[in-house]
């Protein structure tokens, strides 16, 4: 019975010391969780606010590459522009080749067409007194051009246009070796008529000619062939090819050499004028050594007469010392007779 006592005793202390214990313990609970609570919402503050400025710049950044974006975009449609431009340009001018193709098909037209492309090249690199467009020999024979240097070079325009395109648009293994004997026909016949008709050492020519071939592609095909036998043929028959580009350089050695003989031109003159200024000078040399030769007698002539004059002075100022000594002897004299008469 006591100990029941002595059990529910201690059950009501600890029911008071709970009472009196867990609402202190509930309070400072309570002021824990409010701190905790006003921690988390500062760093929640500040976590929004870190949020926000990221956001405000990824804003910036997103509307600054957008207008990059739009710029871009602005000038890439403005280039293809440009481009749509230009690719309309390039087939205009396709279709005017392929005018310039269809007006070059008769061989005349394609032979004045040459004739005029290597007269502009003449024109452009030389002086105008150096090169002759259709020359003409005594047998009656025209060559297109001769450059002249102390002889001359005949330079005839050959445009072998036809079996090359057929070579160029061969299908076949078969077609191609047609096309190129056809080809090699061709050239052969425009060197032999240039080395029979236009190299004439007896009318002041060089013994060889220019062949010019206006299109590098067709010059290509002629020197640099599978066997090279069209360039050596034109060799021996001292015909040489030439396209606009080498052309160009034949012509700067030409006109170098031009300068070289028009310079050694001028020296001669030089020197021949010097040689007559060298003798202009040996004469007025000799010349005057005469008029010092006549100074240096004039000086002495001068020099004796004035010595000469001296003593006549000296003689005639002795005259008329004697003259007054004379008349003052006179003048004394005459009162001395008057005294005595």
């Amino acid at each position: 019975m006591v100990g029941a006592i002595l059990i529910v005793l201690v059950l009501l202390g600890l029911a008071a010391a709970c009472a009196v214990w867990v609402p202190r313990l509930f309070a400072s609970f309570q002021a824990q969780l409010a701190e905790r609570n006003a921690e988390f919402d500062r760093r929640l503050e500040s976590v929004g606010a870190t949020v926000d400025r990221r956001l405000a710049e990824l804003d910036t950044k997103v509307d600054r590459r957008l207008e990059n974006a739009s710029q871009t975009t602005i000038k890439i449609h403005e280039r293809l522009g440009k481009v749509d431009e230009a690719t309309t340009q390039m087939l205009e001018r396709a279709k005017d080749l392929a005018r310039l193709e269809q007006a070059l098909r008769p061989p005349k037209a394609r032979g004045g067409f040459g004739e005029l492309l290597l007269e502009n090249l003449l024109r452009d690199r030389l002086p105008p007194g150096a090169y002759q467009m259709q020359h003409t020999f005594d047998s009656g024979e025209r060559v297109d051009a001769v450059v002249r240097v102390d002889r001359d070079i005949p330079v005839d325009s050959k445009f072998p246009l036809d079996n090359y395109n057929r070579l160029v648009e061969a299908e076949s293994e078969d077609a191609r070796t047609l096309a190129e004997r056809q080809f090699a026909r061709d050239v052969k016949q425009h060197i032999d008529a240039i080395g029979t008709k236009y190299i004439r050492p007896d009318e002041g020519t060089y013994d060889f000619a220019f062949m010019y071939i206006p299109v590098e592609a067709v010059y290509y095909e002629l020197a640099c062939g599978k066997t090279g036998a069209l360039l050596s043929y034109a060799h021996d028959r001292r015909v040489f090819p030439v396209s606009p580009t080498t052309f160009i350089a034949y012509l700067q050695v030409i006109a170098l050499g031009l300068r070289g003989m028009q310079i050694e031109e001028q020296a001669h003159e030089v020197m021949a004028y010097v040689a007559d200024l060298q003798h202009d000078f040996a004469r007025f040399a000799d010349d005057f050594d005469k008029v010092g030769t006549h100074l240096g007698h004039a000086q002495s002539s001068y020099q004796r007469a004035d010595k000469h004059m001296d003593r006549f002075g000296t003689k005639l100022e002795r005259a008329i010392e004697e003259q007054e000594g004379v008349e003052g002897e006179a003048v004394l004299e005459l009162p001395r007779s008057a005294d005595a008469a």
